[in-house]
């Protein structure tokens, strides 16, 4: 005589292993964009702090919970930069965009963002000129060693806290902007990366 056939609940369902939670980074960052600062913190505590330029009006970086999602040491803007002479180097437009027409003997030259580190779509922080006040694209512009020290610390999947009330405010009288040489950046060669992938990206 046969046997019964098992009933549903004698049926054996096979186990599925939960999947393994992706490790917390103890390394986040904080940008505050009403001081226009950032900061990078290691297990929930301040441990560097840097002046930042972030967008200005029309183009304000987005406040948020974000994480790093991409890290290329050698990015340029395929959006903005400028309009340079062919030889001379003389620039004719600096605050050029790509859809610009181009003069006769001329040539678009995108904007470098070294050390750049995505956070949200097209927006990241990167080197940059610092005039004192908002003034990117939406990226979140450092001096050129800050970016270096942030990048060489941050990894992949590090958390992006950005809050607080961008400044409408200008720079003070008399107040210049922060630029640093590139030879006074530390030459030290930065860990390996994925390779960049293409998007728009703000300045």
């Amino acid at each position: 005589m046969a046997s019964p056939a098992p009933s549903g609940a004698d049926l054996a369902t096979p186990s599925v292993p939960a999947p393994t939670p992706k490790p917390k980074s103890a390394v986040s960052i904080e940008i505050d964009l009403q001081e226009q600062k950032a900061y990078l913190l290691h297990d929930g505590k301040k441990v560097y702090e840097s002046p930042i330029a972030s967008g200005r009006a029309g183009h304000l970086t987005l406040t948020g919970d974000f994480e790093v999602i991409e890290k290329d040491p050698n990015h340029f803007s395929n959006l903005y930069g400028q309009i340079v002479e062919r030889g001379s180097g003389h620039v004719v437009i600096s605050g050029a965009d790509s859809a610009m027409a181009v003069p006769h003997g001329c040539f678009f030259k995108p904007a470098p963002m070294k050390f750049f580190m995505r956070f949200d779509g097209a927006a990241g922080m990167h080197a940059g000129i610092l005039p004192g006040y908002p003034a990117s694209h939406g990226c979140v512009r450092m001096p050129a060693s800050k970016a270096k020290l942030f990048y060489n610390t941050v990894e992949l999947g590090s958390p992006v806290h950005v809050f607080g009330k961008t400044p409408t405010h200008a720079a003070r009288p008399g107040r210049k902007a922060r630029v640093e040489r590139e030879e006074s950046i530390p030459q030290a060669p930065p860990p390996p990366t994925p390779a960049p992938r293409r998007h728009f990206l703000f300045w």
